[in-house]
């Protein structure tokens, strides 16, 4: 079918059946060919709808005042174990936000094929490189040794098996992959999960709780608020490689074999026994009101949350939320600045987009 439009003495005929398979020759992986960067007509909405919900989310670590994080981080008020906890919060996320961006523009964005999943994901790596840019603030407004940090990345065992847990898988795949063949499209389906469902999803979780509990105690509000923020973006992030994963199944159906399928669940088992070894060396002892069993069941609880998120089968029995507080927090409209009294709202458009509460 042609469409002709007449401008002056001038006929353009536009096919429209050619426009539509190239349309139809969309694809995760695999799909049509070109230089392109046309996303009309959206094949996968659920990418552009979160490509808009993740740019109103849009915030700044600067916006953000630091000053009685500054006296609490100088004062008596808060313990050594407080201080610890955000040690190893800035210690790790310094390192894991560069390496969740870096795979993102690496490895998914060069092998996806669609652009608007290209698009979607080029927002992810923008949002990582604001969160590393938060824990610069942290640490300069703090007054920390930035080189203390990288020692934290680099020499303690937790934080260094779960960095290379993710890392080794993202080098791994840093090659020409004939994405025809099965073998690496599983490679590539696996990367996905584990980046998404495995560290995103259950890694970054431990920290966020304890982080957030310090900030619900009125300790630390500063780095807490940004914390809340990330938070909010982390589970876009979720969001985002969850339905690339399951479109990159649907498309692919003989990957979703019973034996891949328990490959994934043992990932996650890996990398909920990294996290438990994690968040022992937080909270080595209960303090501060925290409490180290609660944390651990809680990853356990998130760990199956994001495998039945893929329909995959849960690693443990039906658990409770142990720290069900946590959805209270992401509540995030409008925040009352710390110090002048005026209303912070950080969205750009009229409504909220906010955290479902079952993804806490």
């Amino acid at each position: 079918m042609e469409t002709s439009f007449t401008v002056g003495n001038k006929t353009f005929l536009l096919d429209r059946d050619k426009a539509e398979a190239a349309f139809n020759a969309k694809r995760v992986i695999n799909g049509r060919d070109s230089m392109a960067f046309n996303l009309l007509p959206l094949k996968y909405s659920w990418a552009y709808d979160l490509y808009r919900t993740m740019k109103v989310n849009h915030w700044e670590p600067e916006d953000i005042q630091m000053q009685q994080d500054i006296q609490h981080w100088k004062g008596t008020d808060i313990t050594d174990n407080e201080r610890w906890i955000i040690r190893m919060g800035i210690g790790y996320f310094s390192a894991a936000e560069g390496i969740v961006g870096d795979n993102i523009q690496h490895v998914v964005r060069e092998m996806v094929t669609a652009p608007e999943l290209k698009l979607v994901l080029g927002r992810h790596a923008h949002e990582e490189n604001i969160h590393a840019d938060s824990l610069l603030y942290m640490v300069s407004s703090l007054g920390i040794n930035p080189h203390d940090c990288e020692a934290m990345f680099e020499q303690i065992p937790s934080i260094l098996r779960k960095n290379e847990f993710v890392s080794g898988n993202s080098r791994s795949l840093r090659r020409d992959l004939d994405l025809t063949k099965t073998e690496n499209k599983k490679l590539l389906a696996r990367n996905i999960f584990l980046f998404g469902q495995c560290m995103e999803g259950t890694q970054f979780y431990g920290l966020f709780g304890m982080i957030l509990s310090l900030y619900r105690q009125n300790k630390f509000p500063g780095i807490g608020q940004m914390f809340r923020y990330t938070l909010r973006d982390e589970s876009n992030h979720i969001e985002v490689f969850r339905n690339l994963f399951m479109d990159l199944i649907e498309e692919n159906k003989e990957i979703w074999t019973p034996e891949f399928r328990e490959d994934l669940r043992n990932l996650m088992r890996e990398a909920v026994a990294l996290e438990k070894d994690f968040i022992r060396d937080c909270l080595p002892v209960n303090s501060v009101g925290l409490s180290l069993d609660e944390f651990l069941i809680y990853i356990d609880y998130i760990a199956d949350r994001r495998l039945e998120g893929v329909g995959l089968e849960p690693l443990n029995a039906p658990i409770v939320n142990p720290l069900p507080w946590l959805a209270e927090l992401m509540d995030i409209k409008k925040e009352q600045n710390f110090f002048e009294g005026k209303v912070t709202d950080y969205q750009k458009s009229s409504s909220l987009v906010t955290v479902p509460d079952d993804d806490l």
